[in-house]
């Protein structure tokens, strides 16, 4: 019996460390996209909203930079759903997304 207790503490442990280490690591790839977002994203994203605001429409650039986008929320998606203190930021960029885009194809109907 006191095997037992000895090992489902060891268990316990390790358990904890290595959810400890997982949220840490975790965290530390929800900081690196942030960055990521911050310096060369959302620069880019308000550059094309700007142009679309004035009637511009998007490049091929833009389209493929805004389809990398896409895809990179896709991978992220799980990570950002264990994480609900990130969801409202996710929205609003998400949102930033699409008011770009239906922008740019209002643009591109009228042209």
């Amino acid at each position: 019996m006191l095997y037992i207790q000895r090992s489902t503490m060891v268990l316990t442990r390790w358990f904890r460390e290595y959810s400890m280490k997982k949220l840490a690591d975790e965290l530390g790839v929800i900081y690196a996209l942030i960055e990521r977002f911050e310096k060369q994203r959302l620069p880019r994203l308000l550059e094309i909203k700007q142009r679309v605001d004035k009637g511009g429409t998007l490049s091929e650039s833009d389209i493929r930079f805004m389809y990398q986008v896409t895809l990179d929320a896709q991978r992220s998606k799980r990570l950002i759903d264990r994480h609900p203190e990130w969801h409202k930021f996710c929205a609003e960029v998400i949102h930033l997304y699409e008011e770009v885009a239906e922008k740019a194809l209002e643009n591109e109907k009228k042209s």
